[in-house]
């Protein structure tokens, strides 16, 4: 298993480990994006589609194909960075013999789970540098329950709108949340979807801006009004305000990125992955 490299945040200068996703070649040999780590992370700001994939070259069967940009959430900031890759380079037509011959790409393994808790966290319902504005509000509360063992949840990958929907349809089931019901048709790309279920109010942000203040609120308030636990799922994470008042609110925020990993950004997300359904 490879290691997690550090990657710093541009943000608030924190390192957070990160470590190359494998991907399944259609010969059946790992593959994954070679990262160039003399290359700053970028900050991702604007997200599209077609600049959220990379061309990764199999090394056994030499097939090139697309996967997605790797990218980094900061555990403090909530910051989303995305790591230059090496770009692939037209094979040679002949491979010579000696130890100049090789491709240089470093081994990799699965990604690892995020931990529970984060270190150097401050005092308080916040996990990152931001502050209270206002006092504790009244909120339905977190799942208490003794945590439950559960099986490796298995990731699927993101490329459209709707992949997003299902694939936050999948981890609150996965969380232990019974009959999540997804809305009917096709996601409209620039809208936030609702996803429904006892006790559970939960909506996913496939847009390419970070959820904001407004969003956070909103679906604390549904939550409110249906006595259920709130959750957020974003595809490119929050704002400032919105991580803030999340905090205040107890609401679980979770950013997903491009292989359908969820990664909880606050305490209340690492507490429900504890806790469950």
């Amino acid at each position: 298993m490879a290691e997690a490299v550090p990657v710093r945040c541009p943000a608030c200068l924190r390192e957070n480990g990160y470590t190359v996703p494998v991907y399944p070649c259609a010969c059946g040999s790992p593959v994954h994006p070679p990262l160039d780590l003399a290359a700053p992370p970028e900050p991702l700001t604007h997200r599209t589609w077609s600049e959220s994939w990379v061309a990764v070259r199999c090394e056994s069967c030499g097939r090139e194909s697309e996967w997605p940009q790797p990218e980094v959430g900061c555990a403090s900031c909530g910051t989303v960075v995305r790591m230059a890759v090496h770009p692939v380079h037209p094979e040679p037509a002949a491979n010579p013999a000696g130890p100049g011959g090789g491709s240089g790409v470093e081994p990799a393994s699965a990604r690892p789970p995020r931990p529970g808790k984060r270190p150097g966290q401050r005092p308080g319902p916040g996990p990152g540098p931001d502050g209270h504005r206002d006092g504790p509000l009244d909120r339905a509360p977190l799942p208490s329950a003794t945590p439950v063992p559960r099986p490796a949840f298995r990731p699927v990958t993101i490329r459209t709108a709707r992949d997003a929907v299902a694939t936050a349809a999948l981890y609150l089931r996965w969380l232990g949340f019974q009959d999540v019901r997804q809305p009917d048709g096709r996601p409209i790309p620039s809208a936030a979807v609702d996803l429904r279920a006892p006790g559970l109010v939960a909506q996913v942000d496939p847009t390419t801006a970070p959820a904001g203040l407004r969003a956070v609120e909103c679906v604390w308030l549904n939550g409110l009004t249906a006595s259920a636990t709130s959750v957020y799922f974003s595809l490119a994470g929050y704002t400032e305000d919105a991580r803030t008042r999340a905090d205040d609110l107890g609401i679980p925020l979770f950013v997903m990125d491009l292989t359908g990993m969820p990664q909880p950004v606050n305490d209340p997300a690492d507490e429900l992955i504890g806790t469950g359904a």
